[in-house]
Protein backbone atom coordinates (compact mmCIF):
# COMPACT_ATOMS: atom_id res chain seq x y z
CA UNK A 1 0.00 0.00 0.00
CA UNK A 2 2.79 2.23 0.83
CA UNK A 3 4.28 1.86 -2.62
CA UNK A 4 0.99 2.57 -4.47
CA UNK A 5 0.72 5.55 -2.46
CA UNK A 6 4.03 6.70 -3.03
CA UNK A 7 3.77 5.92 -6.95
CA UNK A 8 0.38 8.32 -6.93
CA UNK A 9 2.52 11.08 -5.16
CA UNK A 10 5.15 11.27 -7.43
CA UNK A 11 2.61 10.90 -10.83
CA UNK A 12 0.40 13.55 -9.36
CA UNK A 13 3.65 16.16 -8.18
CA UNK A 14 5.14 15.18 -12.32
CA UNK A 15 1.85 16.58 -13.39
CA UNK A 16 1.55 19.79 -11.03
CA UNK A 17 5.15 20.51 -12.09
CA UNK A 18 4.19 20.16 -16.01
CA UNK A 19 0.93 22.63 -15.57
CA UNK A 20 3.23 25.31 -13.76
CA UNK A 21 5.98 24.98 -16.36
CA UNK A 22 3.31 24.88 -19.02
CA UNK A 23 1.57 28.53 -17.37
CA UNK A 24 4.98 29.87 -16.50
CA UNK A 25 5.39 29.29 -20.59
CA UNK A 26 2.17 30.73 -21.44
CA UNK A 27 2.26 34.97 -22.37
CA UNK A 28 0.57 37.09 -19.88
CA UNK A 29 -2.11 39.26 -21.32
CA UNK A 30 -1.23 43.46 -21.87
CA UNK A 31 2.65 42.78 -21.48
CA UNK A 32 4.55 43.68 -24.20
CA UNK A 33 8.57 42.48 -24.22
CA UNK A 34 10.45 45.58 -22.91
CA UNK A 35 7.50 47.09 -20.94
CA UNK A 36 6.58 44.34 -18.12
CA UNK A 37 7.23 47.21 -15.37
CA UNK A 38 4.24 48.41 -16.60
CA UNK A 39 2.19 45.81 -15.01
CA UNK A 40 3.47 47.02 -11.93
CA UNK A 41 2.90 50.54 -12.20
CA UNK A 42 -0.84 52.53 -12.34
CA UNK A 43 -1.11 53.55 -15.67
CA UNK A 44 -4.19 55.85 -17.03
CA UNK A 45 -6.51 55.15 -20.02
CA UNK A 46 -8.75 57.04 -21.39
CA UNK A 47 -12.05 55.59 -23.23
CA UNK A 48 -14.15 58.02 -25.63
CA UNK A 49 -17.88 56.79 -24.66
CA UNK A 50 -19.47 58.86 -27.75
CA UNK A 51 -21.48 56.26 -29.38
CA UNK A 52 -20.44 53.12 -26.79
CA UNK A 53 -23.18 50.66 -25.44
CA UNK A 54 -23.06 51.25 -22.06
CA UNK A 55 -22.87 48.26 -20.56
CA UNK A 56 -20.09 47.03 -22.67
CA UNK A 57 -17.98 49.91 -21.95
CA UNK A 58 -19.04 49.68 -18.25
CA UNK A 59 -17.69 45.88 -18.68
CA UNK A 60 -14.16 46.68 -19.96
CA UNK A 61 -14.05 50.14 -17.43
CA UNK A 62 -14.61 47.43 -14.62
CA UNK A 63 -11.77 44.84 -15.80
CA UNK A 64 -9.10 47.98 -15.98
CA UNK A 65 -10.32 49.31 -12.23
CA UNK A 66 -10.03 45.78 -10.74
CA UNK A 67 -6.53 45.44 -12.68
CA UNK A 68 -7.93 41.88 -14.30
CA UNK A 69 -5.76 42.62 -17.25
CA UNK A 70 -2.74 42.47 -15.26
CA UNK A 71 -0.41 39.29 -15.15
CA UNK A 72 -0.08 40.64 -10.94
CA UNK A 73 -3.77 40.38 -10.30
CA UNK A 74 -5.19 39.66 -7.16
CA UNK A 75 -8.59 39.81 -6.12
CA UNK A 76 -7.55 41.08 -2.86
CA UNK A 77 -5.05 43.60 -4.12
CA UNK A 78 -6.12 46.83 -5.68
CA UNK A 79 -3.58 46.91 -8.59
CA UNK A 80 -5.85 48.20 -10.75
CA UNK A 81 -5.72 51.93 -13.49
CA UNK A 82 -7.04 55.38 -13.66
CA UNK A 83 -9.50 55.35 -16.11
CA UNK A 84 -10.68 58.40 -17.97
CA UNK A 85 -13.87 59.06 -19.70
CA UNK A 86 -15.01 61.90 -22.05
CA UNK A 87 -18.26 62.00 -24.07
CA UNK A 88 -20.14 60.56 -20.95
CA UNK A 89 -23.31 62.67 -22.69
CA UNK A 90 -23.12 60.66 -25.37
CA UNK A 91 -23.03 57.63 -24.73
CA UNK A 92 -25.49 54.70 -26.01
CA UNK A 93 -28.18 52.19 -24.66
CA UNK A 94 -29.54 49.23 -26.52
CA UNK A 95 -33.79 48.76 -26.79
CA UNK A 96 -36.50 50.47 -25.06
CA UNK A 97 -33.73 51.35 -22.21
CA UNK A 98 -33.54 55.22 -22.89
CA UNK A 99 -37.34 55.88 -22.63
CA UNK A 100 -37.64 52.83 -19.45
CA UNK A 101 -34.72 53.43 -17.77
CA UNK A 102 -35.36 54.28 -13.93
CA UNK A 103 -32.44 55.60 -11.41
CA UNK A 104 -33.69 54.71 -7.94
CA UNK A 105 -32.58 55.96 -4.38
CA UNK A 106 -33.57 56.81 -0.88
CA UNK A 107 -33.56 60.10 1.28
CA UNK A 108 -33.99 57.16 4.34
CA UNK A 109 -36.91 59.02 5.17
CA UNK A 110 -41.00 57.99 5.08
CA UNK A 111 -41.68 58.42 1.29
CA UNK A 112 -38.19 59.36 0.53
CA UNK A 113 -38.28 56.94 -2.46
CA UNK A 114 -36.59 59.04 -6.21
CA UNK A 115 -37.08 57.82 -9.35
CA UNK A 116 -35.09 59.58 -12.34
CA UNK A 117 -36.09 58.75 -15.71
CA UNK A 118 -32.48 57.58 -17.69
CA UNK A 119 -33.54 61.41 -20.35
CA UNK A 120 -33.28 63.18 -17.06
CA UNK A 121 -30.63 61.63 -16.10
CA UNK A 122 -28.60 61.65 -18.91
CA UNK A 123 -29.39 65.70 -19.37
CA UNK A 124 -28.43 66.51 -15.89
CA UNK A 125 -25.91 64.15 -14.24
CA UNK A 126 -24.86 62.50 -17.36
CA UNK A 127 -21.29 61.52 -15.35
CA UNK A 128 -23.82 59.50 -12.98
CA UNK A 129 -25.20 56.95 -15.12
CA UNK A 130 -21.54 55.32 -16.15
CA UNK A 131 -20.66 55.74 -12.74
CA UNK A 132 -23.42 53.56 -11.83
CA UNK A 133 -23.03 51.14 -14.26
CA UNK A 134 -19.21 50.57 -13.11
CA UNK A 135 -20.07 50.00 -9.47
CA UNK A 136 -22.45 47.78 -10.09
CA UNK A 137 -19.61 45.37 -12.23
CA UNK A 138 -17.41 45.39 -9.29
CA UNK A 139 -17.60 43.60 -6.08
CA UNK A 140 -18.82 44.72 -3.35
CA UNK A 141 -16.31 45.13 -0.68
CA UNK A 142 -13.85 47.36 0.42
CA UNK A 143 -11.72 48.03 -2.56
CA UNK A 144 -14.75 49.22 -4.43
CA UNK A 145 -14.91 53.12 -3.47
CA UNK A 146 -11.08 52.98 -3.70
CA UNK A 147 -11.44 51.99 -7.07
CA UNK A 148 -14.20 54.17 -7.61
CA UNK A 149 -11.63 57.20 -6.70
CA UNK A 150 -9.59 56.42 -10.20
CA UNK A 151 -12.67 56.81 -12.63
CA UNK A 152 -12.62 60.05 -13.87
CA UNK A 153 -15.93 61.17 -16.47
CA UNK A 154 -16.46 64.02 -17.84
CA UNK A 155 -19.56 65.12 -19.82
CA UNK A 156 -17.61 66.31 -22.99
CA UNK A 157 -14.83 65.89 -24.29
CA UNK A 158 -12.55 67.91 -22.57
CA UNK A 159 -10.03 66.88 -19.54
CA UNK A 160 -7.47 68.11 -17.40
CA UNK A 161 -5.83 64.58 -17.70
CA UNK A 162 -4.62 64.79 -21.34
CA UNK A 163 -0.80 64.47 -19.95
CA UNK A 164 -1.09 61.35 -18.17
CA UNK A 165 -2.79 59.34 -20.76
CA UNK A 166 -0.82 56.11 -21.69
CA UNK A 167 -3.40 54.91 -23.48
CA UNK A 168 -6.55 54.76 -25.37
CA UNK A 169 -9.17 51.76 -25.31
CA UNK A 170 -12.01 53.62 -27.43
CA UNK A 171 -10.90 51.32 -30.52
CA UNK A 172 -10.41 48.23 -27.97
CA UNK A 173 -14.04 48.93 -27.31
CA UNK A 174 -15.41 47.24 -30.82
CA UNK A 175 -17.58 49.00 -33.23
CA UNK A 176 -20.85 49.39 -31.70
CA UNK A 177 -24.32 50.09 -33.35
CA UNK A 178 -25.91 52.06 -31.31
CA UNK A 179 -29.95 53.86 -32.03
CA UNK A 180 -28.31 56.30 -33.27
CA UNK A 181 -26.83 54.49 -35.98
CA UNK A 182 -29.64 52.45 -35.95
CA UNK A 183 -31.97 55.56 -36.63
CA UNK A 184 -29.33 56.68 -39.86
CA UNK A 185 -29.36 53.30 -41.33
CA UNK A 186 -33.10 53.26 -41.77
CA UNK A 187 -33.64 57.28 -43.04
CA UNK A 188 -31.31 55.92 -45.44
CA UNK A 189 -33.20 52.75 -46.64
CA UNK A 190 -36.16 54.73 -46.61
CA UNK A 191 -35.14 57.14 -48.57
CA UNK A 192 -33.49 54.58 -50.98
CA UNK A 193 -37.01 53.12 -51.47
CA UNK A 194 -38.28 56.16 -52.27
CA UNK A 195 -36.07 57.10 -55.05
CA UNK A 196 -36.77 53.43 -56.55
CA UNK A 197 -40.22 54.65 -56.12
CA UNK A 198 -43.20 51.71 -55.76
CA UNK A 199 -42.29 48.17 -56.62
CA UNK A 200 -44.70 46.77 -59.45
CA UNK A 201 -46.86 44.35 -58.40
CA UNK A 202 -46.89 40.43 -60.13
Amino acid sequence: MTTIATKANKTASTTFNAATRSLARRPTPNTAVGNTALAYARTWRSVDADGQILGRMATRIAITLMGKHKPIYDPATDCGDYVVVTNARKVAVTGKKADQKLYRHHTMYPGGLKEIPYKTMLKNKPEEIIRRAVSGMLPKNRLRAKRLERLMIFADAEHPYKENLLKDYSAQLGETWSRTKKAEAAAAAAAAAAEAGPTPSA
